[in-house]
């Protein structure tokens, strides 16, 4: 039996510009020598937007419906380190990324998606089933675009927000999602703040229990196995101790390019079921997935779907933090608090 919402929200709930001191003053005093907050620029051309960090490219927002979801690619340090992967490329991937270790091409460097969403499979994607048939038991959802609401630059923060209605494969509409962005910069580190809310606007909706989901970036083979170096909030390291656990947050650190990088997600005190449990993997996914219960623990006894009835909402909340250096766990710990602290 799934579980229901308890607390009642509006089927489109208000998501504004969020409150917040200024970042430069949060971030330096965790990371010596980073004072001074950057410019954000936002550039739309057609169904993408280019996200500019002190001038410099961070990352492109791409919500084309020839895509079966919104995503992020490449992340980028602000040396100009790339973070993630460099494919697929809309929904093209060449015969050497078909060569990468789980190799997975739904897995975009950022997105939000669940693979059982009244029963259809958001996670993956049908324009990449020919790669591995049979992988999808379910017939697959997808996400179009209602209207970007909110396009913000700004002298210390960026804003993206945009609206996407959840469809089935008949395109009848199942939920609407409003997706929302803040973009800060300082010398050494780049931070997307991310808020998700999931709307029952067409009966009610339910997340199934299933390890693939949920909020996710997945890396490039410099961060991944087996050179990865993965640690949660707990103090666990590495996959076994980590996968299926709940924690505050999970990082990866190491060298791209010969240089010394760090990438963690925390999730935020307000977002459903914190802690949340981590679909983390050594490959270089990095997941959040509130909803896996009975995947993570094998125990059929547990179930972690949860139902939102109509005219209700999820809301789900993270920070994703890249630093070029290595982050030691105390610093984590203290980015942690203070973003915390800002979500209040």
């Amino acid at each position: 039996m799934s579980r229901t919402t308890s607390s009642r929200t509006h089927a489109r709930p208000s998501v504004g510009r969020w409150k917040g001191p200024v970042f430069a003053a949060i971030i330096g005093c965790v990371f010596a020598g980073v004072v001074a907050a950057a410019p954000v620029q936002l550039k739309r051309t057609g169904n993408q937007i280019d996200v500019l960090i002190d001038g410099q490219p961070f990352t492109t927002y791409y919500f084309s419906d020839i895509v079966a979801k919104p995503y992020m690619m490449p992340l980028r340090s602000a040396a100009g380190i790339v973070l993630t992967r460099s494919f697929p490329v809309g929904n093209t991937v060449a015969p050497t990324d078909q060569s990468t270790p789980s190799f997975e091409p739904h897995q975009r460097g950022l997105y939000f998606a669940h693979g059982d969403i009244d029963g259809l499979n958001f996670w993956a994607e049908q324009a990449f089933d020919k790669y591995y048939p049979g992988h999808s038991r379910q017939a697959y959802g997808r996400m179009s675009l209602v209207d970007v609401d909110d396009i913000s630059s700004g002298p210390a923060v960026g804003t993206i927000r945009a609206r996407f209605n959840l469809l089935a494969p008949s395109r009848r509409v199942i939920a609407e999602e409003t997706q929302n962005f803040q973009f800060h910069g300082t010398r050494q580190a780049r931070t997307i703040d991310c808020k998700f809310v999931v709307s029952a606007t067409h009966g009610p909706v339910t997340f199934g229990d299933t390890k693939e989901g949920t909020f996710a970036v997945r890396l490039g083979p410099e961060l991944s196995a087996p050179h990865d170096h993965m640690i949660n909030s707990s103090g666990a390291h590495g996959e076994p101790s980590i996968w299926g656990k709940r924690a505050d947050w999970v990082a990866y650190s190491g060298m791209v390019s010969g240089k010394p990088v760090s990438i963690a997600v925390f999730e935020g005190p307000k977002s459903f079921r914190h802690p949340t449990t981590w679909h983390a993997r050594a490959y270089g996914l990095l997941a959040a997935n509130p909803f896996g219960a009975r995947e993570f623990t094998k125990d059929p006894k547990q179930d972690g779907s949860w139902t939102v009835p109509e005219g209700e909402s999820l809301t789900f909340e993270y920070r994703v933090l890249i630093y070029d250096g290595q982050l030691s766990p105390t610093q984590l710990r203290e980015a942690y608090r203070q973003y915390c602290n800002q979500s209040q």
